[in-house]
């Protein structure tokens, strides 16, 4: 990783901060939001920077403790009551907002391909589609929320949709990891996501737009 331009950690570290920004005040500026965000991100860069991540030859192996922890997390909410609770204290206009991170996060991870340290097949010259949500959030936020003119069921469909690209560069990402059970990117292998800054992208923003989408798909169902 050290032949890598600096500005590329730089504008992820950024995208993450904004990432943290946009979830803080769709949580109506809750300090549990941010300092739990903030002491999950500082613990996985410690760990990220010790070289954890990077033995990928053990069974299980490492890299679900980024993913993992808050996905449990979010599914807890979901089960307890006062979880629910909580999740219905969110902003689905700020949370729709929220999904324009994936813009700066699908252009980092092409210039990750350019230097060689992940496969294109999750870049969006690939089979990533991730960064149409990104550029239509905008959009649906304008149009859904502040000038009310889309239908409920076309910002239902666009989360469904979404929460579908996310699943797919999700699961193509982890099989291109040089795992045991890698079935893509053999040429070029997904290797920059075991290192920080970047673990913060399965760790943090991943699981925050995922929050996002079942939030957001949660108040508007009901």
């Amino acid at each position: 990783m050290e032949h890598l331009p600096i500005y590329i950690s730089i504008v992820f570290m950024l995208t993450t901060l904004l990432a943290i920004g946009l979830l803080y005040k769709a949580a109506n500026h809750s300090k549990f939001v941010l300092i739990a965000a903030i002491l999950w991100l500082a613990l996985q860069a410690i760990v990220g920077l010790s070289g954890f991540y990077t033995v990928t030859n053990v069974i299980p192996p490492r890299f679900p403790l980024l993913l993992m922890p808050p996905v449990v997390f979010i599914a807890a909410l979901f089960i307890i009551k006062k979880g629910r609770l909580f999740m219905d204290g969110f902003d689905v206009k700020t949370l729709t907002l929220l999904h324009i991170v994936r813009i700066p996060v699908e252009l980092t991870l092409y210039l990750l391909f350019l230097h060689k340290l992940v496969p294109g097949i999750i870049t969006f010259e690939g089979r990533n589609f991730d960064i149409l949500c990104g550029l239509t959030a905008p959009i649906v936020y304008y149009f859904g929320y502040i000038k009310n003119v889309l239908n409920k069921k076309i910002i239902i469909g666009w989360n469904i949709i979404c929460l579908l690209f996310l699943a797919n560069v999700v699961i193509t990402a982890v099989l291109s990891a040089p795992f045991p059970f890698q079935k893509f990117g053999f040429d070029q292998p997904n290797i920059a996501l075991f290192y920080f800054p970047f673990i913060w992208l399965p760790c943090f923003i991943v699981p925050a737009v995922l929050f996002a989408h079942l939030v957001s798909l949660r108040k508007l169902i009901k």
